[in-house]
């Protein structure tokens, strides 16, 4: 399906060594995700190669941006077919991974793809809204990553009520402008976080990708995620 050594060097370039039961992994991965997507749409990537780049390596920075603890809980909000969890789980088996989406059948083929990896993580189906004020997820975890779209302040009010106080909230963006952060920073404080580090890489095939590092420094107030609605609508500023 994909190629292997490809994906090996790719990685390599960022100081990730992948060995074989890895990269037959990320083969299995891949091979999942297209024949599912043929029964319904989990992504418009399904060429090999745009895969190994625009899926497996744009995910895989998430592992260099950011020292995850040995055990660490990372929740990965919105995670869609397992973008970045599954493809760091393959390589940190170690961390107690949940993967939330609201879309119950992308979590069925996330759990078919764990099972066939031989792999270990929760699946919760949710808005990220309900369970981040659930006593069972709000501020129980280490580290939150998004991979998304969404401007900065709408996914830390998603994000950050989910770290326990230290905890990183990890935004995966493809554009990350200096405007954007500097207009997130009253948002992130309101929600108990603070802008702790930046980082830029190039990714060939994909262009510019940007990490942004939020370190919670507080609690998150009760008040915060408020509805979907109000989210979108009026995003903290």
């Amino acid at each position: 399906m994909i190629n292997k050594a490809l994906l090996a060097s790719e990685a390599a370039k960022y100081g990730i060594s992948l060995d074989s039961t890895a990269l037959d992994k990320f083969d299995t991965y891949a091979q999942l995700l297209v024949q599912t997507n043929r029964q319904y749409n989990l992504t418009s990537i399904t060429e090999p190669d745009e895969i190994v780049y625009k899926h497996f390596i744009d995910s895989l920075v998430l592992s260099v941006s950011a020292q995850i603890d040995p055990g660490a809980r990372v929740i990965d909000v919105g995670t869609g077919a397992g973008f970045p969890g599954i493809p760091l789980l393959i390589i940190r088996p170690d961390i107690k991974l949940t993967l939330l989406d609201s879309t119950a059948k992308k979590l069925v083929f996330i759990e078919n793809v764990l099972v066939e990896l031989g792999l270990a993580a929760e699946t919760l189906h949710s808005r990220a809204e309900l369970a981040a004020r659930s006593a069972e997820y709000r501020e129980r975890f280490d580290v939150a990553t998004a991979r998304a779209v969404a401007a900065l302040p709408v996914l830390s009010e998603y994000c950050l009520p989910f770290l326990k106080p230290g905890g990183r909230f990890i935004a995966m963006k493809s554009r990350g402008t200096d405007e954007e952060i500097v207009s997130a920073e009253g948002a992130i404080g309101l929600l108990g976080g603070k802008i702790d580090e930046i980082k830029r890489f190039e990714i060939e095939n994909c262009g510019s990708r940007t990490l942004i590092i939020t370190r919670k420094i507080s609690q998150t107030p009760p008040k915060y995620p408020r509805a979907s609605a109000q989210i979108s609508k009026k995003p903290l500023a």
